[in-house]
């Protein structure tokens, strides 16, 4: 992927006051991590959010402040939903020496002829796997064709994926990724007396979380 570099610089504006930045068209922000002293910056938002856009949380960034390269990750992003903005950035500093750990996102593609010829339904597990590698080497995301699931019962495990030889994947190789199960149907309850009808069961609804 093409090397990411973001402009930053200092500020002295914090709490509250950073609303005015933001009218501003500016982004607050703060930078932390290996031999770095938390500390917090502004960067113009239009850049940023363009720049952001399609990274992961295992994405490189490259942030310059005071002349000086810091490569980063992005930790946390806050998003204000009713004007579909960001609002703030966690940016960690890291060491392109030394090893870290990082979850990377798992994204499903393909179409398993079990689904399509058995009425089967994709089951999915894990949604991230945690790896441990140089920041270099961080992939952006787990790719995961599930077009070979054939049959009811198929699925893809922690045991069946890889990355290059520098990335070790932390989870357990029986952890499942994705599986193809038998739809459920519905259930038909004999009734005493009377036909037979089928069972209602009510279900409540999830709330779904929102991450940034």
């Amino acid at each position: 992927m093409e090397k990411v570099v973001l402009q930053a610089e200092r500020r002295s504006v914090i709490g509250k006051q950073v609303n005015s930045l933001r009218r501003e068209g500016k982004l607050p922000a703060v930078i932390y991590g290996h031999n770095f002293e938390p500390t917090p910056i502004v960067m113009d938002l239009k850049e940023t959010t363009k720049a952001l856009s399609g990274l992961t949380s295992s994405s490189l960034v490259t942030l310059v402040l005071d002349g000086k390269e810091h490569a980063s990750l992005v930790r946390d992003r806050q998003r204000d939903y009713i004007h579909n903005r960001l609002i703030h950035v966690d940016f960690q500093v890291v060491s392109l020496t030394e090893k870290i750990r990082a979850k990377v996102n798992v994204e499903i593609t393909g179409i398993s002829p079990a689904v399509k010829d058995f009425n089967g339904v994709v089951l999915t597990g894990l949604d991230e796997v945690e790896v441990e590698c140089l920041p270099q080497y961080l992939p952006e995301r787990l790719i995961v064709d599930i077009s070979p699931l054939k049959r009811i019962g198929d699925g893809i495990y922690v045991r069946d994926i890889s990355f290059n030889e520098n990335v070790e994947i932390l989870e357990d190789s029986d952890e499942m990724i994705v599986m193809v199960t038998a739809s459920t149907e519905e259930e038909v309850v004999s009734v005493e007396g009377g036909e037979a009808e089928p069972e209602v069961i009510e279900k409540g609804k999830k709330e779904e979380e929102i991450e940034d």
